[in-house]
């Protein structure tokens, strides 16, 4: 027997836990966009009726699924695919090497034509913090760009780097010393949060 699910779609930003259960109260069940939206314990006990939450991808770490489970709301997530955020991540960096959104906003409003040099990819080192499989497909493009890429992560192996066909860095410190750019590819949790700061940042190129 077939039920008849009716959709709400929200696109607008809840700022606070009192504009989310205002909105998510009446629903049983949730579908959220990977970790834009916090669920911690405090409010999945305001939320009585939900018993299904579903996510986009399989892992979400702003989700409390140990909360969830006791009060006895299922969740799970989706397939997701590596292509995009690999794709992003090369239009964030050829904008900020091309100066991109500096030229096309000059342009559209009538400044000056090319009133910034960019910078070449080609011969320029390009540093991973993380090379899983996205990760590694941002290094195979690198590559193809005529970059020399490292990687480092705490569990990345010479063996690991070699099979991406990549050289692994002595440290995060020694990535960061030496990179002209730097892509972070690492799950968000206790040991990633944090990784790069104001000191790290410090010890970049200039």
């Amino acid at each position: 027997m077939s039920r008849q699910v009716e959709v709400t779609v929200f696109r607008e930003h809840f700022s606070d836990e009192e504009e989310l259960v205002a909105a998510l109260s009446l629903f049983d069940l949730l579908v959220v966009m990977r970790e834009r939206t916090p669920f911690p314990k405090a409010l999945l006990e305001r939320l009585p009726r939900l018993r299904l939450l579903v996510t986009t991808g399989m892992r979400n770490a702003s989700i409390d699924v140990a909360a969830a489970t006791a009060r006895g709301v299922t969740v799970c997530g989706t397939a997701s695919a590596t292509e995009p955020p690999v794709e992003l991540t090369w239009a964030l960096i050829l904008a900020l090497a091309r100066n991109v959104v500096g030229e096309s906003t000059a342009f559209r409003q009538g400044g000056p034509w090319q009133h910034s040099v960019g910078v070449d990819l080609h011969g320029k080192r390009l540093g991973l913090l993380g090379l899983g499989k996205i990760g590694s497909r941002v290094a195979r493009v690198g590559a193809a760009f005529g970059m020399d890429v490292v990687a480092w992560s705490p569990n990345l192996t010479d063996a690991r780097a070699a099979e991406v066909g990549l050289t692994r860095a002595a440290s995060k410190e020694a990535l960061l010393e030496a990179s002209d750019f730097v892509s972070i590819h690492l799950v968000l949790g206790e040991r990633s949060r944090g990784l790069v700061g104001r000191s790290e940042l410090a010890r970049m190129r200039p």
